[in-house]
């Protein structure tokens, strides 16, 4: 996808808002290990390295004025166009001055084996027209004034420290750097057909290799074909197959590769609402989110990632017990602190940690069947250990669907919510379904199936509204969840029902071609991206396929400004990005709509919405 150009030459103090560029104006690049965040501008304001979860190295994205960044960018005003690499996560930036253009290349590399030992952030600059001065500027985050970076000399190399952490500056001779302990500032020239490349290469308690500069250049453009290789595996074909990939490769950067896990998002504490206090830190791996992007990765026929993601959770399962969160380590979630950071945009507060570790959520029971479900769907075996932790996990389900929780929102308020009891019906109906296929032990097959059935009727009786012509967000409720249109997904009971929900749903939440995740939201928090995918795929699964590529049409044109990197949530009025990038569950919803508008369009099913 192309980014936008700028239809005149601007300073680049100008792209920015209050210090920060908006978050679609951010690329995203990564490895397999960490996520690096480049701006338009040509700064990197985010990067936590060496993992995903690490303190960042970068962090002015957070604290405009304090926070540490990584700039190349002319010295005079321009104008840019961006894009990825087709079928790469290699990000190209062309900047346009008055009398030159040059692009900007940029790589979190890999090697010939897959993944470095070390990170590598490398940056190209070649020139293509005339001749354009490079400004360079690298300083250490602070880490929120916990630390305090400074370089020293090893050798024949100087190295910056920030506590346990230290890196090298490799560099082609034409780039001229100054050190401090405050960071390095540069520039480097290009002319026509020249080239000069700046990496970082950074680790944590652990010896640091100094490559060359010729060996990290080639690795920008072996990275480049080791995602393209990746792509051509991606089974999705027809027009819209672009976006389809961009989407598999935003998720394969948040796929934590030293342990299988999913990140939910590589960012923490980007505002739901700008000013609001809903920030949170989503770089841990959630049931929920883990599970979805399972599904998304066999929808997308990537077998390798799916059966590694899925070996993790129930690994992590059967360490911990049905919890809705883990480290990307497998480790407990940490309590909730707060940062010394000024927010993005005087957002606060700026976070680590997650209060969902404490919660039980009754989603998990169903994310975690439907995903065995889709596993075993897709030709493959549950292993006996396997199989015991999921049998473990129904009878839990059988016992506790009548107990209320937070919920598939994360909400302090506990309550009988609907979308929790429809996931305990998904989890023994998928549980019943194994058992039947000889995948699961069928000594309690018939309690789960009873109890399956009592929760249907549970559901239908005290969670649906007349007055709404709806499923409620909770007994009682005249509030409406837009996540119970993944109950069509699920293959919930009731295609007449659930279709006057989803009517309910576009009509109370939907603003524009976007919904909030539930009711009287619209002061609180932006749309939520997923949820609009979700209710083209429900509509889809109902049978209205045609209506259901519209809606992925307008949704496309509405999201037409990211490079294909979305973030949680959209003010619907504005087209503004809103809360952490880039967010696996917008990019699963987006691949799961697609994949089932092709699907149906092409083996177009009877029993749409119902369950067998």
């Amino acid at each position: 996808m192309k980014g936008n150009a700028e239809s005149c030459l601007q300073d680049a103090r100008d792209f920015r808002v209050d210090g920060v560029l908006p978050i679609a104006r951010y690329g995203a690049l990564g490895e397999g290990r960490s996520v690096a965040l480049s701006g338009v501008d040509g700064s990197i304001d985010w990067w936590c390295a060496p993992n995903m979860d690490s303190p960042p190295l970068f962090d002015r994205l957070l604290d405009p004025e304090r926070g540490g960044f990584f700039s190349l960018c002319p010295d005079e005003p321009f104008d840019i166009e961006r894009r990825y690499r087709d079928d790469s996560n290699v990000l190209e930036t062309v900047f346009r001055t008055a009398s030159a253009r040059a692009v900007l290349v940029e790589s979190l590399n890999s090697g010939n084996a897959g993944r470095l030992p070390w990170c590598e952030l490398a940056r190209r600059v070649e020139g293509l027209e005339g001749t354009m001065r490079f400004v360079l500027k690298m300083k250490p985050g602070a880490r929120a004034e916990t630390a305090n970076p400074y370089y020293s000399t090893v050798g024949p190399h100087k190295v910056f420290h920030v506590q346990r952490l230290l890196g090298l500056l490799i560099h082609h001779s034409a780039v001229q750097c100054h050190w401090s302990d405050a960071g390095i500032t540069g520039e480097v020239t290009v002319s026509a057909g020249e080239r000069a490349t700046i990496a970082l290469v950074v680790g944590e308690d652990e010896p640091l290799v100094a490559p060359s500069v010729e060996e990290v250049d080639g690795r920008i453009d072996l990275t480049d074909r080791e995602w393209r290789a990746w792509a051509s595996n991606v089974k999705f074909q027809g027009d819209a197959r672009a976006g389809f990939v961009r989407s598999a490769l935003a998720l394969k950067l948040l796929l934590y590769s030293p342990s299988g896990a999913i990140a939910a998002a590589a960012t923490t504490s980007l505002p739901e609402r700008i000013g609001g206090e809903k920030n949170f830190d989503y770089r841990y791996a959630w049931v929920r989110d883990a599970g979805y992007t399972i599904q998304a990765f066999l929808a997308a026929g990537l077998e390798a990632e799916s059966k590694a993601a899925f070996t993790w959770l129930l690994k992590q399962l059967r360490r911990h017990g049905s919890k809705v969160v883990f480290t990307l380590d497998g480790e407990q979630v940490p309590s909730v602190a707060h940062k010394r950071a000024a927010g993005y945009r005087d957002s606060t507060p700026v976070v680590v940690g997650n209060l969902a570790g404490d919660q039980h959520q009754h989603g998990i029971y169903g994310d975690i069947f439907e995903t065995a479900w889709c596993f075993v769907n897709t030709g493959n075996v549950l292993d006996s250990a396997s199989a015991e932790v999921l049998s473990h996990l129904a009878d839990e389900c059988a016992d506790r669907w009548r107990m209320p929780d937070s919920g598939i929102w994360e909400l302090a308020d506990l309550q009988h919510y609907t979308m929790s009891k429809v996931s305990c019906w998904q989890a023994l109906a998928r549980a019943v379904e194994l058992a039947d296929q000889g995948q699961l032990p069928t000594t309690c097959r018939d309690r789960w199936h009873r109890e399956r059935d009592r929760i249907r009727a549970w559901i239908e009786a005290e969670c649906w509204s007349d007055e709404k012509q709806a499923f409620v967000m909770y007994p009682g409720s005249d509030r409406l969840d837009a996540s119970i249109a993944l109950a069509v997904r699920f293959r919930f009971d009731g295609k007449e029902r659930l279709q006057k929900t989803l009517d309910a749903i576009d009509h109370e939440l939907g603003q524009g071609e976007f919904h909030y995740r539930y009711s009287d939201m619209e002061q609180e928090e932006g749309c939520f991206i997923a949820c609009s995918f979700w209710m083209a795929e429900a509509v889809a699964r109902l049978g209205d396929t045609e209506a259901a590529r519209a809606r992925l049409h307008r949704l496309g044109r509405a999201l037409g400004h990211c490079n294909g990197v979305l973030s949680e949530m959209i003010d619907p009025h504005t087209g503004e990005f809103l809360g952490n990038t880039p967010q696996g569950l917008s990019h699963l919803a987006h691949i799961m709509a697609m994949s089932t508008v092709a699907e149906l369009s092409a083996h177009p099913s009877p029993q749409q919405g119902e369950s067998p």
